[in-house]
C-alpha cells in the first residue's frame, strides 16, 4: 500500500503578502495624516472660539451658533466643530446640553490655569482683575512652597533649580530657550516642596510665568533683569532656610506684578 505524499503547505495563504503589508502600512500613515490635521483643525477652532470667550466678545450666557450654522460658517466639517466644542467644554468655558446648545460658561467654571486657557487670555490684552487675580494667586502658592522646598529639597532638587538658573543666564528670558529655563527653575521648586497637590499645580504655574514673561515685553525689552531675584531665591533654598527662601520668593513675584503693570501701562500710553 502506498502513502500519499503529504500535501504542500499554501506558503501564500500562510500569511499576508509584501504588498498587501505595504498597502495596510501606507492605509495607517494616511490614516494617522488624516487624523494629525483633525486635530490641528478642532485646536484651531478651539483655540479661536477660546480667545472670543476669555476676551469678553462671546459673553458669559450667550448660546453660540449651533453646530450646522457654526460649520457653515466656519467652512469646516459638523464634527471639527464638535469635536472643537467638547475642547471647550472640558476646559469649563462651555456647556452643552441637549434642545438647548452650547452656551458660554460663567467665568468661575473656567480652568484659569489650563496652559491653553492662559495663553488664550494673553492672547490679546488680558483683564486688569484677571492679571492681578493671577499674581494674587502666585503670591499665595509660590512663597509657601519656596518655603517647604528649603526644608525637604534634596540634592536633586538643587541641582534642577541650579542648572535651570545657568540656562537663564546664558539665554536670557528674550528667547525661548531662556523661558524654558525659567519654567523649569519654577517647576523645579514646586517638586522640591514635596506636597502633591503643590506639585499639581506646575503645569498652570509654568503656563502663568511663560505668558507673563512674553506678555511683558510684546513690545519693549525687559526693563529689569529678573534673574537675580530668581538666585536669591535659589540661595535661600539651598541653604535650607525657609524664611528666606519665602521671603524671597514673595519678592520675585511682587517685582514680576510690578514689571507686568508698567508693561501694560507703557504699551496703553504708546496706543
Amino acid at each position: 500500500m502506498t502513502r500519499k505524499k503529504p500535501a504542500k503547505k499554501n506558503l501564500r495563504a500562510a500569511g499576508p503578502t509584501v504588498a498587501a503589508v505595504r498597502s495596510t502600512n501606507a492605509s495607517a500613515k494616511s490614516n494617522a495624516r488624516v487624523r494629525r490635521r483633525s486635530l490641528r483643525l478642532h485646536g484651531s477652532i478651539a483655540r479661536d472660539l477660546g480667545v472670543l470667550i476669555v476676551s469678553g466678545r462671546y459673553k458669559p450666557g450667550e448660546l453660540l451658533n449651533g453646530e450646522i450654522a457654526a460649520s457653515d460658517r466656519l467652512q469646516v466639517s459638523r464634527g471639527a466643530y464638535r469635536e472643537a466644542v467638547r475642547i471647550l467644554a472640558a476646559k469649563g468655558l462651555v456647556e452643552s446640553r441637549p434642545k438647548v446648545g452650547t452656551r458660554v460658561s460663567q467665568p468661575e467654571r473656567w480652568h484659569l490655569l489650563d496652559p491653553d486657557v492662559l495663553s488664550w487670555i494673553f492672547e490679546f490684552e488680558p483683564d486688569e482683575r484677571l492679571l492681578k487675580d493671577l499674581f494674587e494667586l502666585r503670591k499665595i502658592v509660590e512663597p509657601e512652597a519656596a518655603a517647604l522646598a528649603a526644608i525637604r529639597r534634596t540634592d536633586e532638587d538643587v541641582d534642577a533649580m541650579a542648572r535651570a538658573l545657568d540656562e537663564m543666564a546664558r539665554h536670557t528670558l528674550a528667547v525661548e530657550a531662556g523661558r524654558l529655563a525659567d519654567q523649569e527653575f519654577h517647576s523645579a521648586l514646586l517638586r522640591a516642596s514635596g506636597n502633591a497637590f503643590v506639585v499639581s499645580l506646575t503645569s498652570g504655574v509654568a503656563a502663568a510665568i511663560s505668558w507673563t514673561t512674553i506678555f511683558k515685553q510684546r513690545e519693549n525689552p525687559l526693563s529689569r533683569d529678573p534673574i537675580p531675584d530668581h538666585s536669591s531665591v535659589y540661595e535661600a533654598v539651598k541653604a535650607a532656610d525657609p524664611e528666606a527662601a519665602h521671603a524671597a520668593m514673595a519678592n520675585l513675584v511682587d517685582l514680576a506684578f510690578l514689571d507686568t503693570t508698567n508693561s501694560r501701562r507703557i504699551r496703553r500710553k504708546a496706543t
